[in-house]
């Protein structure tokens, strides 16, 4: 079992930044990729950025150069460094561990970019 928590959302005026962190406890055996994941008021949760085991990372083309996925396999962290944050990144964030025959998440941060 693996269990993730989150922290480090809150609001920021457009422009600013923030950085999310996700820390994970349990059995990590085989984990292949932890992702950051987002969910806006009546939307679909979608992928915003990805980093496999061997530390190549992926990213959705709406937050390319602005957002940077980081892990730390010794502490069992990922981190999501958010920058020139937009109003259209308000959202619930949410860390996802992949493993090889299991899933996981955390119960979600909220991020608002308001002025």
């Amino acid at each position: 079992q693996v269990q993730l928590v989150e922290s480090g959302g809150g609001l920021v005026q457009p422009g600013g930044s923030l950085r999310l962190s996700c820390v994970a406890s349990g059995s990590m055996f085989r984990l292949n990729v932890m992702g950051w994941y987002r969910q806006a008021p009546g939307k679909q949760r979608e992928l915003v950025a990805h980093i496999f085991s061997g530390g190549y990372t992926t990213y959705a083309d709406s937050v390319k150069g602005r957002f940077t996925i980081s892990g730390d396999n010794a502490k069992n962290t990922v981190d999501l460094q958010m920058n020139s944050l937009k109003p259209e990144d308000t959202a619930v964030y949410y860390c996802r561990a992949v493993l090889a025959d299991s899933s996981y998440w955390g119960q979600g941060t909220q991020v608002t970019v308001s002025s």
